[in-house]
């Protein structure tokens, strides 16, 4: 069986102009990167000021969202009881029984992984709670914040085993977040593991917030557009804002939820985030209703027809109880707008698994791989296995007794022989990156063209023929459930009946594809830089599949066709066509052994014959081409054509609405024979916004409507 990501990553190894450099591996480069010179932290602008979406609309969503997570009552759900305490907050007419509330709302093992999640709830539930439930309950969710664990360097008893996933970019704000909070909570209780008081606590987790926030503006997201975890990215941050009093604090945290919820505005398909992600599974990369970030985007933009999946969703949950975030109209209006748009955005740091071995490796911006300090930072891109981090994660586990846990115990397999070498293991791990490194997540250029219709989105030219265990590569989207896009697989598909579990098969990538995009069109190359290993020791986890497929629910659109290679499908107005350079097969599954999603037709195009191949896709919509049948004419009206020599593939393909493109395994990309560049965006370009990478501040407008974000001096502004 496919191992999940955390296994696989355990189991291997002024006022007026301001300006910054945008610093590079080798220190400065580029051009002054101008961002909003601010004053410093002031107090958010209250609800209904100018510049923030409209109170009364705002409320109304909330009034809405709160009847429905109250519609029923749990008492043993979290979530539900934070909605019952905001709506009795709201309205002192509602009526519910929180004596039912038991102290077994809170759970009881504090090592297991996800407790941070838990905490979060917990901040709510303890302000909000506070003589509204019994004594005993607020008791238990007080000794559990204050017993928790927050930092895997804190002292552990000897023969504990703590195994929760502290590094990751979501964990990590979240455990800093549960620190601040809990230590502002109880701030004379004394806690477990360190003895240190609260207060000291929120002390100690300050500093740690605010980097993460800097981190984010200047860096973006590693787990880039992730449909599953940025919602717990800014949840927590949502939290922070509501119950932290720091006016740094409370500024900086509500500009990096602005930072998340741009990112979900622009890449936003009338509720789905559909598009490239940096951490995705096939459940919600295929359903609307499995996003975690649906509800979100459905409270804040208005844009869909689909009900609220999950009435007990955080994300609208802790928007509908904040009392000083606001969403700025700027961004309302991005995530609703139904104009043809084009956004590209830079996402992570460079760290290349395959760069030439040196003993003493050059780190990106300053971050010395070599400096325990940084451990965090470099886990959090994925780096565990990387092997510039080997010496330092090595010495982490040795110090911490990560062997133990159940992240790390595979990777113990290998600490008698790292740890008498570590030099021999870096060179070692660098030679097998293509795939001991599939955790590495890089940074990451993604293009985004969005219409009404359709929407296409790619990560461009990103670890080209190696393994990425979550990433997703590339998806066109023209409906809640209508979605196409292609993976190398590296397990067959699951023997089951649950559409969510996953192998390998659809989830990540055995290889990702070398791709390019120019507006509504995009080239994908598979070839894999490495050879599928059938040993007993690296096959079970490593082999893949000797073809690429693609995801074409066939029974999710309103045609489909099947023209000269082409497989075109039309949803309403909006079209898309795919093409393999290797011929295609449906290939058809029995429900009662497999899942399908309760689709009857073929949803899975297989393209055997070998790992390598070509596919293109081209989208379009009615206002372009007219009717579906002049849309496939014109597609394929020019066929595409792909020529192999040793080791490389190029194709060239005419297309109807972008011209003459051309694209190999090796060389650049021309459109019309103008060399077109690939990996050379900036932090974030959009109709709503020009800002370069590495710059700490955002400028983002829609007509009389601002925001102005200066996170190096925790200015934010909205007009």
């Amino acid at each position: 069986m496919r191992v999940s990501r955390r296994g696989f990553l355990a189991g291997t190894a002024a006022l007026g102009a301001a300006a910054c450099t945008p610093q590079g591996p080798g220190g400065p480069s580029g051009p002054p990167c101008v961002v909003p010179a601010l004053p410093g932290a002031e107090a958010l602008p209250t609800p209904g000021s100018a510049g923030l979406v409209d109170e009364a609309w705002f409320q109304a969503r909330a009034t809405g969202f709160l009847g429905l997570s109250t519609s029923s009552y749990d008492p043993g759900n979290r979530a539900n009881v934070i909605g019952h305490l905001l709506r009795a907050r709201r309205d002192p007419s509602f009526v519910w029984d929180p004596s039912q509330v038991a102290p077994t709302l809170v759970g009881t093992d504090p090592f297991r992984d996800t407790d941070d999640f838990e905490l979060v709830d917990l901040q709510w539930v303890v302000r909000l709670g506070r003589g509204v439930l019994p004594a005993a309950t607020i008791a238990a969710v007080e000794d559990h914040i204050a017993g928790a664990r927050y930092r895997y360097d804190d002292p552990l008893p000897a023969g504990v085993v703590d195994n929760k996933w502290f590094w990751s970019e979501n964990h990590r704000i979240m455990f800093a977040v549960d620190e601040y909070l809990g230590g502002l909570a109880l701030p004379d209780r004394v806690f477990t593991f360190t003895g240190l008081t609260g207060a000291q606590h929120a002390e100690r987790a300050r500093p740690a917030v605010l980097a993460w926030i800097r981190e984010r503006a200047r860096f973006g997201f590693s787990e880039w557009h992730s449909n599953t975890y940025m919602k717990f990215d800014w949840s927590p941050l949502l939290t922070l804002v509501e119950f932290a009093d720091d006016p740094e604090v409370v500024a900086l945290g509500a500009a990096a939820i602005d930072i998340a919820l741009f990112d979900l505005a622009t890449h936003n398909f009338h509720g789905v985030f559909g598009v490239t992600h940096g951490r995705g599974y096939k459940g919600a990369k295929t359903s609307w209703d499995r996003e975690s970030t649906f509800g979100t985007a459905k409270f804040l933009f208005d844009n869909t027809d689909r009900p609220f999946p999950n009435p007990n969703d955080i994300g609208p949950l802790y928007l509908a109880g904040s009392t000083k975030y606001r969403l700025p109209e700027v961004i309302r209006r991005a995530g609703a707008s139904q104009a043809v748009e084009t956004v590209r955005e830079r996402h992570g740091v460079p760290l290349d698994p395959h760069e030439p071995f040196t003993p003493a490796p050059v780190a990106a911006f300053g971050y010395d791989y070599s400096d325990p300090a940084n451990l965090p930072f470099w886990w959090s891109h994925g780096a565990l296995t990387a092997w510039q981090m080997v010496p330092t994660s090595l010495a982490a586990c040795n110090r911490w007794n990560l062997w133990d846990t159940e992240l790390f115990q595979k990777f113990s397999a290998v600490k008698q022989f790292a740890s008498t070498s570590p030099g021999l293991a870096q060179v070692a791990i660098r030679e097998l990156a293509s795939f001991a490194a599939a955790g590495v997540l890089g940074e990451a250029h993604t293009y985004t063209w969005r219409s009404p219709e359709v929407m296409l989105s790619s990560v461009i030219d990103h670890r080209f023929g190696d393994a990425m265990e979550q990433v997703h590569a590339w998806q066109a989207t023209l409906g809640p459930n209508t979605m196409v896009f292609t993976t190398h697989p590296s397990k067959e598909p699951p023997r089951t009946t649950d559409w969510g579990a996953d192998s390998g098969y659809w989830t990540g990538t055995a290889s990702m594809p070398r791709s390019a995009q120019r507006g509504r069109v995009a080239i994908h190359l598979y070839q894999p830089a490495y050879e599928s290993p059938s040993d007993p020791l690296l096959g079970p986890y490593f082999s893949y599949r000797p073809y690429t497929h693609a995801y074409f629910p066939q029974d999710r659109f309103d045609e489909v066709v099947e023209s000269a290679g082409w497989v075109c499908g039309r949803r309403g107005d909006g079209y898309v066509a795919l093409w393999s350079e290797r011929p295609t097969q449906w290939r058809t599954y029995d429900p009662t052994t497999y899942a399908t999603d309760g689709m009857t037709r073929p949803f899975d195009l297989i393209a055997p014959g070998g790992a390598d191949n070509a596919w293109i896709v081209e989208v379009g919509r009615a206002a372009d081409h007219g009717s579906f049948a002049a849309f496939v004419a014109a597609v394929t009206s020019s066929a595409p054509v792909a020529v192999r020599s040793p080791g490389r593939i190029d194709v060239s393909y005419t297309s109807p609405t972008e011209g003459e493109l051309r694209f190999g395994t090796q060389g650049g990309f021309t459109v019309d024979g103008v060399a077109t560049p690939l990996r050379d965006h900036p932090r974030h370009s959009s109709p709503w916004a020009e800002q370069c990478a590495n710059g700490e501040g955002f400028d983002i407008s829609d007509g009389s409507v601002r925001l102005q974000l200066d996170v190096a001096r925790a200015g934010r502004r909205v007009s």
